[in-house]
């Protein structure tokens, strides 16, 4: 077993976000004359401020989460969005050792927990421990007895280690920020999601500037 930190990556930036709203802002008002090399950000300001929101739609960015099944089970909620995901009916982690996820909560070494695990103690971090320790010998065990990985992954958990593809236009993302980077989100997805925000932040202007970070 191998514990891992959650994270994210791009797999796809938006292409010049801010002048593809503009234009197709300025379409609904038939003002494209007033396009220039600087106006996108004053024009993308003016329409969040006054509740345009649906032009905003028009971008779309993809991004790869590394996280948990729990975080991947709230992520898929989120309706307007895309997702392709690591399947645990046809990935067979019989061949290594598998992959979970620390829990952001927990003080918890990354890499191989028996190297250390039995010097601690902190009883629920060797609870944790030894669930997942657990989950993993039953999971290869029943492929030894001839399972097939649909059907031994019953008995892998929520902290198991999962690979997911999300896209999404920019409107849905500042929805999906707003909701699970607020102090009421679950812990694990809300630290996820911050750090993706702040991602968000510096690569895409104006859009998500005034979401908090914190």
């Amino acid at each position: 077993m191998i514990i891992i930190e959650q994270s994210w990556e791009w797999i796809a930036k938006p292409v010049l976000p801010l002048q593809l709203i503009e234009l197709a802002g300025r379409t609904c008002y038939k003002s494209e004359d007033k396009i220039t090399a600087e106006s996108a950000r004053t024009f993308v300001k003016r329409l969040l401020a006054s509740g345009h929101h649906s032009v905003i739609e028009h971008p779309v960015a993809s991004v790869k989460f590394i996280t948990d099944r729990g975080v991947s089970h709230e992520a898929v909620r989120h309706r307007l969005a895309s997702y392709s995901q690591e399947s645990t009916r046809y990935c067979n982690y019989g061949g290594s050792e598998i992959q979970f996820i620390r829990p952001v909560w927990a003080d918890i070494p990354l890499g191989d927990p028996e190297k250390w695990w039995y010097q601690s103690d902190d009883a629920p971090i060797d609870h944790w421990i030894n669930a997942m320790m657990e989950a993993e010998d039953a999971y290869k065990d029943l492929l030894r007895d001839g399972w097939r990985p649909e059907q031994a992954r019953s008995v892998l958990p929520n902290s198991l280690k999962t690979e997911i593809v999300m896209s999404a236009n920019l409107r849905e993302w500042r929805h999906v920020f707003k909701l699970r980077c607020s102090k009421a989100a679950h812990p694990q997805i809300r630290e996820l999601m911050l750090s993706c925000l702040a991602g968000f932040k510096a690569e895409i202007p104006i859009l998500f500037d005034n979401l908090p970070e914190e």
